[in-house]
Order: C-alpha cells, then sequence, then structure tokens
C-alpha cells in the first residue's frame, strides 16, 4: 500500500511541473534571440589538396604521369585538377572598404578552342569567337559586351584572393581616370603553392621593352608615407567610358606582352594614372614591340632600334588609325613620360655616346668576346652622368688593378664614375686614376684596370652606331 501511495503523489506533482518547465524554456529562447553578443560557430578549416594556398605534392608513383600532364599546358597539371575550384586562399589585404562601383558579371571569352569538353553549356556568359584571334582581340571582344559601370581584365590563370577588387573599385570611385591593377602573386607551375607577392616592387620595362619588375623608387615610397594600403604608380599597368576613351588596347596586337607597354605610356601622356594595388595570382612580341616604338616613342625609337634592330624588318600593318588617335588625344611626348612619370627608368635620357667600346688595336677584343658591329648586346651608353651603361647594369671596379664588372646601377657615382678623353682615347676609372685595359693574367677574359701608361690597350673607341650602320 505504501508503494502504491507514492506513485499517486508524484504523478500530479509531475503535471504541475511540465507546463511550468515548458514556459521556462520558451521564454529564455526568446531572450536568447535578443542578445547581442553571439559566439561565432567553430568552423572546421579546408583539408583539401592546395587549400589556403599550401602546396599539393605528388606521389613518387605518379610523377612520370604528372610530367607527361605538365606538357600539356606547360603547368602541372595532374595538381591542378586535384585542387577544388574555388579552393581557400589567406587573406593579404589592408583594408576593408564599401559602397563602390558595380562590376556585376563575368564574360568568359572561348578564343577558338579546340578542345571539346570547353565547348559544353556553361551557367555564364561564354562569348564564342569564330577564329583563334588572339588575348587582345579576345579582351576586346569582352568589353564590347559587358555592361558593368567597371572593366576589369583576368586571365584565366588566375586565382583571386578574397576582397581583392574592392581596393581597385575604391580607387575607380575616387577618380575614374586610374587604369589601376593587383599586386601580382605568384602559382607555382609546379605544386601551385601560393606564394605572397611584394608592395616594394612595380612593373617597369628594359631597354628592350621587355617588361620587368624593379624596386619601388625612394619618391613613391616617401609619396606614400608608410601606408602600405595606398596604390604605387606605375609606368606600366578601368573605368569602362576612360577605357573607350583613350582608345582602348591596340586591336592590332594579338598576344599578350606588348598591350601593356603599349597602353601605359598613351594614358599618362594623355593625363590618366596607373596604379598598382592588392592581391592578385598570376616578353613582349617583336611586332608590338616595333608597334609601341614607331607610334608611341618620337625620336627615342631610335634608341630601341638600335639596341634590338631586327625588329624594324618586322611589318606591324596599318597604323594610321592608331596614329590618328594620338593627334586625337594630344598626347604628351615620349621624353615627358620618360622625365616625369618614369625618372627610375632604365633609358639614359641624355648621354654622350650609344654603341660599342672598341678597343683601337685591330681584332683585340677588350671583353670575352669580339665586337660585331650590329648593335644589341654590344651596346654602351656613356651617359651625361658619366656612367658606362647596357640596360640597368654599370662598369664596376672594387680595388685597384682589379678586374671590370657590371653591377646593377645605384647614381652614386663612385666605383661606377668614368670619364673619357676624346684626345688621349683612354675610359679613366675617376675613384682610382688608372685606365681601362686589356684583361690582365690572372683576369684574362674580362677587361680590367691599370695605371693609366698611353698604351694602345689602353686605347678605346666610344663608337656611336647609327641605323645605317646595323640595317
Amino acid at each position: 500500500m505504501r508503494k502504491f501511495a507514492y506513485h499517486k503523489v508524484v504523478l500530479p506533482t509531475s503535471l504541475i511541473w511540465v507546463p511550468l518547465d515548458m514556459f521556462l524554456l520558451l521564454y529564455f529562447s526568446e531572450c536568447n534571440k535578443c542578445d547581442e553578443e553571439k559566439e561565432t560557430p567553430v568552423q572546421k578549416p579546408p583539408q583539401g589538396p592546395g587549400e589556403m594556398g599550401k602546396p599539393a605534392i605528388i606521389p613518387k608513383e605518379d610523377q612520370a604521369k604528372m610530367k607527361e600532364m605538365f606538357k600539356i599546358n606547360q603547368f602541372n597539371l595532374m595538381v591542378s585538377e586535384m585542387i577544388t575550384l574555388n579552393r581557400s586562399l589567406p587573406g593579404v589585404r589592408c583594408i576593408q572598404i564599401d559602397s563602390l562601383p558595380t562590376t556585376k558579371e563575368i564574360v568568359l571569352v572561348d578564343d577558338a578552342s579546340e578542345r571539346d569538353f570547353l565547348k559544353r553549356p556553361l551557367e555564364i556568359n561564354v562569348i564564342q569567337m569564330e577564329q583563334c584571334s588572339g588575348l587582345i582581340r579576345a579582351r576586346l571582344k569582352g568589353a564590347a559586351v559587358s555592361k558593368g559601370q567597371v572593366i576589369t581584365f583576368l586571365d584565366t590563370h588566375c586565382e583571386c584572393t578574397v576582397g581583392w577588387l574592392e581596393p581597385l573599385l575604391a580607387r575607380i570611385k575616387h577618380d575614374r581616370r586610374p587604369m589601376v591593377c593587383p599586386i601580382m602573386d605568384v602559382i607555382s607551375d609546379d605544386t601551385f603553392e601560393y606564394l605572397t607577392g611584394s608592395d616594394t616592387i612595380y612593373g617597369g620595362f628594359n631597354w628592350k621593352l621587355s617588361f620587368c619588375w624593379y624596386p619601388v623608387p625612394q619618391r613613391q615610397m616617401d609619396r606614400r608615407k608608410g601606408d602600405r594600403t595606398l596604390p604605387v604608380r606605375t609606368p606600366t599597368m578601368a573605368d569602362r567610358d576612360y577605357f573607350q576613351e583613350i582608345g582602348t588596347y591596340d586591336a592590332g596586337m594579338g598576344i599578350w606582352g606588348g598591350e601593356n607597354l603599349e597602353i601605359s605610356p598613351r594614358i599618362w601622356q594623355r593625363g590618366g594614372t596607373f596604379g598598382n594595388c592588392y592581391m592578385l595570382t598570376h616578353q613582349t612580341c617583336v611586332s608590338e614591340s616595333y608597334t609601341l616604338q614607331s607610334l608611341w616613342m618620337d625620336e627615342s625609337k631610335n634608341f630601341f632600334y638600335i639596341i634590338s634592330p631586327g625588329v624594324t624588318k618586322v611589318d606591324c600593318g596599318d597604323t594610321s588609325s592608331r596614329l590618328g588617335l594620338r593627334q586625337k588625344l594630344q598626347c604628351k611626348p615620349f621624353s615627358w613620360y620618360l622625365e616625369s612619370i618614369y625618372p627610375a627608368s632604365q633609358i639614359p635620357c641624355h648621354y654622350f655616346s650609344l654603341g660599342e667600346i672598341r678597343n683601337v688595336k685591330e681584332n683585340e677584343k677588350l671583353g670575352i668576346f669580339n665586337c660585331h658591329g650590329m648593335g644589341g648586346n654590344w651596346v654602351f651608353s656613356y651617359t651625361v652622368n658619366k656612367e658606362i651603361r647596357t640596360d640597368d647594369l654599370c662598369l664596376d671596379v672594387s680595388k685597384l688593378n682589379g678586374p671590370v664588372t657590371m653591377l646593377k646601377y645605384h647614381h652614386l657615382k663612385g666605383n661606377q664614375l668614368w670619364e673619357y678623353d676624346p684626345v688621349k682615347l683612354t675610359v679613366q676609372h675617376v675613384n682610382s686614376n688608372q685606365c681601362l685595359d686589356k684583361g690582365m693574367e690572372k683576369y684574362s677574359q674580362v677587361p680590367s684596370i691599370r695605371d693609366c701608361n698611353g698604351s694602345q690597350s689602353q686605347q678605346g673607341l666610344l663608337r656611336n652606331v647609327t641605323l645605317p650602320e646595323i640595317f
């Protein structure tokens, strides 16, 4: 009887507490919705190959197959297929930006690819070119059908980090004239490892008009005042309307390599700007180099013809429309571009001679090879700063009776200061007061400096190469 009575008491008591428990549970659940402090759910980091930009390594047993697949596209296709299409990449931005102009569509241009799987229907806008037309004309086709306020050109072998586009749009919102370019990070062609680039280098070009990376000049670093989020003004890297106003890319150019060098002087000489900022992972064709020289470089084109004499034999087609564009835009001369926009250029604006340094003794060489009289790699510039330069290298000597070396020029004179005497035909090293001479026994393959003695081995001709000589 006692056991039965106990159960009779518990049952009604429970019936009273159940509604109360339900009320309290619902009450506190509703209050939790109003809680301002919400815990961020813990997310497991991605674990697949190549995630967060890490290298993906192929096992030894698959190395032979990997090498065969590499030949198809000249990068590790096996790793590319292992990595997810939208793999995660590390965040590298310095700032956050909002309220920007629209860039609202992706236009994929198929430049008459011969691969069947690329012809399947896709859920994006694909422009099919009727015939292979080259990168520049494919870009222009995509630009013609795009509708956003901003045109962004992106090659298919690129990946983008989170937030890469917003800083570029912010610059265009502030001023529609800049043509902005992100910092180019690197993807390993072997492991697809993501390698962070640097904001202390920018794009430029050398004596042969090949695109190169150079340290950002000190004047640009000073302009930024330590703020790494500010863009670097570059002489080589849009608002779609402004892109049209300045004449877009030159449709006469086919493959990549010359378009950035052609459009950059045009934009600067027209009054626009180029900016280099933020993160995106990613040689000049001879005919396109010749087009650039003949259209935009004024009297400086002869300098480049001497450096690369072969370009004048290339037919670059009808350029009358581009010449008309230059007149319409009322562009400043190329000399202004070098002196005002690109003073750090390797191109000497003022020099005494441009040509060979030839020893007066016939058939006697000053360096490793005999002079061939055809310009190109044997062209030296003796500048008004009394440097003897070829591209970004300068004749340099670090010790008495030492060999002559070629080092990066530094504009600090010192070991790179030379005095040419056109009467004595001597090239004297100012710091040591010694003269340029044939190689000594220890350094027989390279020129050296020795005490000046007037011998023929110390007499050199700084020849000015002229166009008729090499063409």
